[in-house]
């Protein structure tokens, strides 16, 4: 599948993350779209633009899931957004470069559920890992797989 457009779930992106699709998206000429409930700051280039939603839960999920189509590569950490993406036909890549597939979504949905339950018992779960180099080199070397195939 040739991606077609990216959408960027920008809110929690690291900026690390941004500046690799910024450069991809000039270098291959993709349109990049970054969706945030607060303004995002974009280089100036005709294949990169933000859109602010209003502020409130899974307003930007939301609108990314509407404006989504066939072909399209969605960037995002949040699980459920990504289950929505691959119900629609769509690709889903988290910051950290695991592609998100229609064999690890429910996976990924009830390991997640269930640190939510352990969280909300009391129970510490203590967060992600720190953001690496190797999170960094991983993202970018999926990124140019999906973009060359």
């Amino acid at each position: 599948m040739s991606v077609k457009q990216i959408w960027v779930d920008a809110d929690a992106c690291p900026n690390v993350i941004k500046e690799i699709l910024f450069r991809a998206a000039n270098r291959v000429g993709i349109q990049v779209v970054l969706v945030a409930n607060q303004p995002i700051p974009v280089p100036r280039s005709r294949y990169i633009r933000s859109v602010q939603v209003g502020a409130g839960f899974d307003v930007a999920d939301n609108h990314i899931v509407q404006q989504l189509a066939e072909g399209e590569l969605v960037i995002t950490a949040d699980i459920p957004l990504a289950a929505e993406v691959i119900a629609k036909g769509c690709l889903a890549l988290n910051p950290r470069g695991e592609l998100y597939t229609e064999e690890n979504i429910r996976q990924r949905l009830n390991m997640r559920d269930f640190m939510d339950s352990l969280r909300s018992s009391g129970v510490d779960t203590g967060g992600p890992a720190s953001f690496s180099k190797a999170d960094r080199q991983a993202f970018a070397n999926q990124l140019d797989r999906l973009l060359v195939s």
